[in-house]
């Protein structure tokens, strides 16, 4: 095997996509207009009077590849990066924004914040960094304080919404603000995101048809011979070109056991081989979906196939379900319908069912079975496999799939066994149905949806649902 992957796949990937034409027109949406800000803002500051708060402070952080830790300062003015947004209750003050304070150097458009009076750049600092004394933490709270301060908050309840990059900068605001009273409150924020609007739900659209482009380039150059950077380089071509925001935030898993959520490492596409093209973000204007899908290489096993057939199955028996007031806890369970019938589990439980992340029964450590796992690809690299994953049978999840939201934002909901809540109109989320057996079988294959006032519509239907096969001599 040639080891230098990047070469050999930099002069061929555009001669493989040479002919690619997906089936479908895609016409990227339009950002949010203004006007759904306003009505965001409006919901939030009401929010912030039930609460008895006198200002909402959002805090988002920096993380790794120039990401913020948190949509919710996207979600509320379009902002990209990191800050720290103050939102007075009263709606004749102005928002002000504090930025600026991380090395992350994105900068507007796109993202230019919506409805924000003025911008504050704090400034990284440091002596490694910028050989000034400082930290820029510090240095924001207390330019927050003093805003807080300008708006005649120094003794106020404020409400905080922000998350685990936030700590030092809440410890820190209150020891400056010690007359305030914080009140932790991400609710405010997250009851809104629990239904979509109709222009929302256009993005959500927008992300699924750029995974459906990027899922017919991965097929397109899909072949024995191809590696898996290759096919993941093809799908991020695709998707990209589109219009999506990155191209980190999704897994290929290929081997003869159908294992999912990797990455590429080099592995060259052979007959036998399962791939599992597990799109867990694609990102349109902040706004991401999700699917899986399948593609098996010439022949496989008996148990596999067995094994795809009861996914698919339990997809579209979950599927049929999905209205207005239908109980999340009966899509789930609909879904592991066919793999109780084939005797690969006995309830649809998820306090019961194993999974693939699960811990012992009794809750203590796993152990990850220590065993040589033959892997050519990665030995022609220096390196062997010596532990098989995952530790145990079962789903990848224990449940079937979950709501689907802004890039870097927690589910607000699981479709789960023991969800008795009802499906309401706007609401979207992904149904996957998964599972692993060491060595053996696996699957993972999914769509997204967004259900209607009489039902639902599948926004990643541009794919089907099926397995791709590839012939072994391609």
């Amino acid at each position: 095997m040639n080891t230098h992957a990047t070469a050999v796949s930099g002069s061929r990937i555009g001669q493989l996509l040479a002919d690619f034409q997906p089936d479908f027109d895609f016409i990227a949406p339009l950002p949010l207009p203004v006007e759904e800000f306003e009505e965001r803002l409006r919901k939030i500051r009401r929010q912030a009077v039930e609460a008895g708060h006198d200002a909402i402070v959002v805090h988002a952080g920096s993380v790794g590849w120039f990401h913020a830790s948190n949509a919710y300062l996207r979600y509320i003015c379009d902002w990209m990066r990191e800050g720290v947004l103050i939102i007075p209750t009263d709606s004749d003050q102005p928002l002000v924004l504090l930025s600026f304070f991380t090395q992350s150097v994105l900068l507007p458009p796109g993202g230019e914040p919506v409805l924000v009076d003025e911008i504050w750049q704090i400034g990284p600092i440091g002596r490694e960094y910028a050989d000034r004394p400082g930290d820029s933490v510090i240095k924001t709270a207390e330019k927050c304080a003093q805003v807080l301060a300008r708006f005649g908050l120094n003794a106020a309840q404020i409400g905080m919404i922000g998350d685990r990059t936030s700590l030092t900068f809440w410890a820190s605001l209150g020891s400056l603000m010690p007359k305030c009273k914080f009140i932790a409150d991400n609710a405010v924020l997250d009851r809104l995101q629990k239904v979509r609007s109709p222009r929302e739900i256009a993005l959500f659209r927008g992300a699924a048809q750029m995974i459906s482009l990027g899922t017919q380039a991965a097929y397109h150059v899909a072949r024995p011979g191809v590696t898996d950077h290759e096919i993941y380089a093809a799908f991020s071509f695709a998707q990209l070109a589109a219009g999506g925001e990155t191209g980190d935030g999704y897994q290929i898993g290929i081997n003869k056991f159908g294992t999912h959520c990797g990455k590429p490492y080099g592995h060259v596409v052979r007959p036998g081989d399962l791939i599992n093209l597990y799109i867990s973000n694609v990102t349109c204007r902040g706004y991401t979906a999700q699917t899986a899908r399948m593609i098996a290489v010439g022949d496989i096993t008996p148990h596999q196939e067995d094994v795809l057939a009861a996914c698919t199955e339990g997809v579209k028996r979950a599927e049929k379900l999905i209205r207005p007031g239908a109980l999340m806890r009966d899509v789930n369970n609909a879904a592991f319908g066919p793999m109780i019938e084939r005797g690969m589990l006995t309830s649809p439980e998820a306090r019961t069912m194993p999974y693939n992340w699960a811990p012992m029964p009794d809750g203590d450590a796993r152990l990850i079975p220590h065993q040589y796992v033959q892997d050519i690809d990665w030995e022609a690299q220096g390196r062997k496999l010596m532990h098989v994953y995952p530790a145990t049978h079962g789903p990848h999840n224990p449940n079937l799939g979950h709501s689907i939201g802004m890039a870097g934002a927690q589910n607000s909901f699981n479709i789960s066994s023991h969800n008795y809540d009802r499906l309401e109109a706007g609401m979207v989320f992904v149904l996957h149905t998964q599972w692993l057996e060491p060595l053996s079988a696996g699957c993972n294959i999914g769509d997204c949806y967004v259900v209607t006032e009489d039902g639902f519509e599948n926004l990643s239907r541009h794919t089907p649902l099926e397995t791709h096969r590839v012939a072994a001599g391609n």
